[in-house]
């Protein structure tokens, strides 16, 4: 690895092409560096990862609205849409909609936090949606994902989003462009013209993130994708994009990110160097924001020791700057203790997450966030003695640059009304590499199995877990196929409306 500099220039002050980060950025994505068995195991994971949580979420409200919209675009030989029949075909732009949509819905799927937040597995949607369509192999798939998780996750390492109040999509949008430009084999200038199209297009605020969360927040990683795909054919066609994205005196970094005296450092492979950044990523086993996947844990952990809730005092959680002000108490949203809130408010707010967990020693996917559960008083009471502060120590961690020290959690201490307390402290999530039971293939069909287990046929769960592990395998024909399908009368949404303007 290497760390590249970035910083504004001047329009006076010539930047060369072979100097620019997104150049860079598409070096990489056009470099054919060798993909190890353990990459191509985690990419497998993690496209059962991603059906998974999609299959759950299939009837929801933003999955089915976006399945609609992406059926009302039908294209022979186009890209398949999570739950539909093999045999139809959309325009992969509206099937990595409906796909990117489902995939984010439940806020189950991998993530990776380092200088900002992220979700690589958002990469694989609109990567195999355009596979599907223009007839890619397996092993061209593999390695376009193998590089969106790399460009995502390098972005992510470097510069942040969130300080400027910026959404993180902003870093996902070039990776995805760049892992179909990987997976197309364009060249270098097309992937960086691609690149640099696509972060001019996504950066957006955190008001998606903020307050009354809504469904947005699905939405936004499929927004994303279904820009990066048009950037794409943009570029494939012959067009430019506006240029120095990062490093131009009147783009992102001087005017949305950190301005003009900004200095950046973004790590990257050295040419010929493995894209291993998928490694470093971790999937959830709660359908929760990932910095309260480890709290649930430390819940769970602690409840045997709980004779009483009612003798709770207070709870307070010492966590890092971004637990603390992004989904605990100093991020002063009153929504977040409000039992009215949204689906997506309630996945956001680590008060209501801890008390439920700490009530019922367990976390459910749909039961936890059920509004008569939400509003249940005994939880409500507890959830409101629950506060979070920031503590230092678990702020460096959560920064630390050595993946293995990372840390996400955080120190609970319950104080009880005969002045006793309970203090205990996790760091990692049971199913982080670095935790009590780190995730291994069995445990992510596990995940597909419960998930989906009420929803589709035996034979077909069979055929699709059959068919992904021998994903560098695949042909062409076998990519179209590599689709969960439910049966047709049991989909919300499964045939073309007018509901829309679509």
């Amino acid at each position: 690895m290497k760390k590249h500099p970035v910083r504004v220039y001047p329009s006076k002050e010539k930047l060369e092409r072979k100097d620019q980060l997104a150049w860079k950025l598409a070096a990489l994505a056009s470099d054919p560096a060798p993909i190890p068995n353990d990459v191509l195991d985690m990419v497998i994971n993690r496209i059962i990862d991603n059906a998974s949580v999609a299959i759950a979420a299939i009837n929801r409200g933003p999955v089915a609205s976006a399945r609609a919209m992406a059926i009302a675009h039908p294209r022979n030989g186009g890209a398949a849409v999570f739950g539909m029949p093999n045999d139809q075909g959309f325009d992969c732009e509206w099937a990595a909609w409906a796909n990117g949509t489902a995939v984010r819905e439940l806020d189950f799927h991998d993530t990776f936090l380092a200088a900002d937040y992220s979700h690589p597995g958002d990469n694989i949607p609109p990567i195999l949606a355009v596979a599907q369509q223009m007839k890619k192999s397996g092993k061209d798939l593999l390695k376009g994902i193998v590089t969106g998780y790399e460009i995502h996750v390098d972005l992510v390492k470097a510069i942040c989003l969130h300080e400027y109040k910026k959404d993180h999509i902003a870093h996902l949008c070039p990776a995805q462009a760049a892992g179909i430009g990987t997976m197309l084999g364009l060249p270098t200038e097309t992937i960086y013209q691609s690149i640099q199209q696509a972060v001019h297009v996504s950066f957006t605020t955190r008001q998606s993130r903020k307050g009354e969360i809504s469904s947005w927040k699905a939405y936004a990683p499929a927004h994303a994708g279904k820009l990066a795909i048009e950037a794409v054919d943009r570029t494939m066609r012959g067009e430019g994009a506006p240029s120095p994205i990062y490093e131009g005196e009147d783009s992102v970094i001087a005017y949305m990110l950190k301005g003009k005296d900004a200095r950046y450092e973004v790590p990257l492979p050295e040419l010929g160097e493995q894209k291993l950044a998928i490694l470093e990523t971790y999937t959830k086993e709660h359908s929760a924001e990932y910095q309260s996947q480890a709290l649930i844990d430390l819940a769970r952990k602690m409840k045997p020791k709980v004779k009483n809730f009612d003798d709770i005092q207070s709870i307070v959680i010492h966590t890092s700057h971004h637990t603390h002000y992004v989904i605990g108490t100093g991020a002063n949203d009153p929504q977040k203790m409000d039992p009215n809130a949204s689906r997506e408010t309630l996945d956001h707010s680590i008060m209501y997450i801890f008390a439920v967990a700490l009530q019922d020693g367990d976390w459910h996917h749909v039961k936890s966030y059920a509004p008569e559960r939400a509003k249940r008083a005994d939880t409500v009471a507890l959830w409101h003695k629950i506060s979070t502060t920031e503590d230092p120590k678990w702020t460096e961690s959560y920064h630390d640059q050595d993946p293995n020290k990372k840390r996400f959690g955080g120190r609970v201490e319950i104080k009880f009304k005969n002045g006793e307390t309970l203090v205990d402290e996790l760091g990692v999530a049971d199913a982080h590499p670095a935790g009590a039971r780190p995730f291994k293939r069995a445990d992510y069909i596990k995940k597909f199995d419960t998930l989906t287990e009420s929803i589709i046929e035996k034979a077909e769960r069979n055929r699709f877990i059959e068919l992904v592990q021998n994903l560098a395998d695949l042909t062409a024909d076998q990519v179209q196929q590599l689709n969960v399908q439910v049966a047709i009368d049991r989909l919300v949404n499964n045939k073309r409306d007018t509901k829309g303007i679509f």
